[in-house]
């Protein structure tokens, strides 16, 4: 049983990958995080046992640990030992301006994308404003922004204050995985063989897990 932030980073680290919510169809250290008898409890604002905060807390204090939409287009976390495996699944090699100019990513993305990748890190409100989405296209920018995550062309970075509530912050994954080698050991594995290191990786942690399931897990 998870009861504490140390306890979930080290668990996290060990499993190498888990999704944000209670979903067990796939594998989630969270999903007995639920359980009201234990003394983790969501959003009582406590760092060391609130499951909420643990998700900015790894993006702030730790460095192998990325969070954002990265499974089923919900939130999840892939540790830097597994990264590479899942960059190497998903974009199968491609740049961004690459896999644009393929057709397999969006316009709106690519607003996004280029005023992130100008500015370094941006947070979401200064995200909108920069690259000019309107109140009409907040569910274009909110779709693109999933997009972009689940791709690995953009992850979030944490959080910074603007006005009365925090915005999350986003940049470039090549930024966040600056001075590792995630991006060199993801170009030594081609997709195939980068899906089959994660598959065999969620059977063992769930050997109950579902063929299509897992396919869609990896490829998001």
């Amino acid at each position: 049983m998870i009861q504490h932030y140390d306890d979930f980073c080290a668990a996290l680290l060990d499993a190498g990958f888990s999704l944000g919510d209670k979903d067990a169809h796939i594998f989630s250290l969270l999903v007995n995080s639920w359980n009201e008898d234990g003394p983790q409890q969501w959003h009582t604002g406590n760092p060391d046992t609130d499951p909420w905060e643990w998700r900015m807390r790894v993006l702030q204090e730790r460095s192998d640990i990325a969070y954002g939409k990265l499974f089923f287009k919900k939130s999840g976390f892939i540790t830097q030992e597994f990264y590479p495996c899942f960059l190497a699944a998903r974009r199968g090699g491609m740049s961004f301006y690459e896999a644009y100019e393929s057709g397999t990513i969006s316009h709106y993305a690519k607003r996004i994308y280029d005023v992130v990748a100008e500015f370094g890190c941006l947070a979401t409100d200064n995200i909108k404003r920069e690259a000019g989405f309107t109140r009409d296209e907040k569910s274009k920018f909110d779709s693109a922004l999933t997009e972009l995550q689940m791709r690995m062309y953009l992850t979030m970075q944490g959080q910074q204050q603007i006005g009365t509530w925090p915005s999350t912050v986003f940049c470039t994954t090549e930024l966040f995985w600056d001075g590792t080698d995630v991006f060199e050991r993801a170009a030594a594995l081609d997709a195939d063989e980068a899906a089959e290191i994660i598959e065999q990786r969620v059977l063992e942690l769930n050997p109950a897990a579902q063929a299509k399931k897992i396919a869609k897990f990896i490829t998001g």
